[in-house]
């Protein structure tokens, strides 16, 4: 969340990208009341109140499982900058 650290308020696309969850599944949420509602800033926006997405965030439960294999990975051969240089006769 330190990217929206010096805000008060981030829109639903920024919220989802925090969180790492769909605008939908945030939209469930607070439909369902397990997520903070937002709150309207003018007549046609609203917006995440930042401390709230934070507590919320703090007071999830830590994971008894762990994270899956494939979690922060690329698709596809994995070449690093020094490989693709030499690759390339430089």
């Amino acid at each position: 969340m330190s990217a929206a650290m010096n805000r008060l308020y981030v829109d639903l696309p920024e919220v989802a990208s925090l969180l790492t969850l769909s605008t939908a599944t945030i939209q469930k949420m607070v439909r369902q009341s397990e997520f903070p509602p937002p709150r309207k800033l003018s007549a046609q926006r609203v917006g995440w109140l930042v401390r709230e997405v934070e507590a919320w965030a703090e007071e999830r439960p830590v994971s008894d499982l762990p994270p899956p294999p494939n979690t922060g990975g690329r698709k596809g051969p994995k070449q690093s900058a020094d490989c693709q240089g030499q690759n390339s006769g430089q």
